[in-house]
């Protein structure tokens, strides 16, 4: 049980269902939501027998990005949170989304509806990404005079190509399921009475896998999306090599 109801931990069996839930304001990331998102992670962390996690978000949406009229100014949101300055606030909030990448299980995005600006985020720092075709994207934020700060200058352009991602920051423009599928931003589009069974369904296919295999290529994964191509060779053999002791 998490200590807030704004973000819902399900476990069953080998695969666990993380859901934002404020539906009534479209999942927008709150300060104690993202709380919710950290303690969420850390109890995946520390639970053994989860093989994949499901990332979803309550009611309409997956996640309508910062909600700026539940926080205070930047600056007394950081004071509050005893940081030092906006720097090593920023580096926490983005740290919470990098959990998810970091877990040492696949996290499987059921974005369902809206993922704006830090749902973005969020669902980048994902290992797959399936979409209900009514979903929109947005990484809005030089809309705002700001810049992405959890990971979304860095993450898109390894996903979706460093021209595709320039386009949509520097613009901000929203862009529908089906242009998100072609640019390769979301793996699948399902109707949305089909998304969650479909995430299920992806979820119990990998977990009745070898979960040490799998892990391994995860974090082999992981290195390629981070160092050159002979570092990743060579992290691929050593890590492979154990494999066949």
């Amino acid at each position: 049980m998490l200590k807030t109801e704004k973000v819902l931990l399900k476990i069953e069996n080998t695969i666990a269902t993380v859901t934002m839930n404020r539906p009534e304001k479209l999942n927008a990331l709150d300060i104690e939501l993202w709380m919710g998102l950290e303690e969420a992670a850390t109890a995946i962390k520390h639970e053994p027998n989860v093989r994949v996690v499901i990332l979803t978000g309550a009611g309409r949406a997956f996640c309508a990005g910062l909600d700026i009229n539940a926080l205070a100014s930047p600056e007394e949101m950081f004071t509050s949170l005893a940081f030092r300055d906006a720097f090593e606030g920023v580096q926490y909030f983005r740290s919470v989304f990098s959990m998810y990448e970091s877990l040492a299980v696949p996290v499987i995005a059921a974005i369902n509806g809206p993922c704006i600006g830090g749902g973005m985020e969020i669902a980048l720092a994902c290992d797959i990404r399936l979409a209900s075709n009514n979903t929109i994207f947005s990484i809005p934020e030089v809309t705002y005079g700001i810049i992405s700060d959890c990971g979304g200058t860095q993450r898109l352009p390894r996903v979706v190509g460093p021209g595709r991602a320039r386009e949509l920051i520097f613009t901000g423009r929203k862009i529908d399921a089906t242009e998100a599928h072609r640019i390769g931003l979301v793996d699948h589009i399902y109707q949305p009475d089909q998304l969650m069974s479909e995430a299920r369904k992806l979820a119990e296919e990998i977990a009745a896998l070898s979960p040490a295999a799998v892990q391994a290529a995860k974090r082999a994964l992981n290195v390629a999306m981070s160092c050159s191509l002979e570092i990743g060779l060579n992290y691929e053999s050593a890590i492979s090599s154990k494999f066949y002791k």
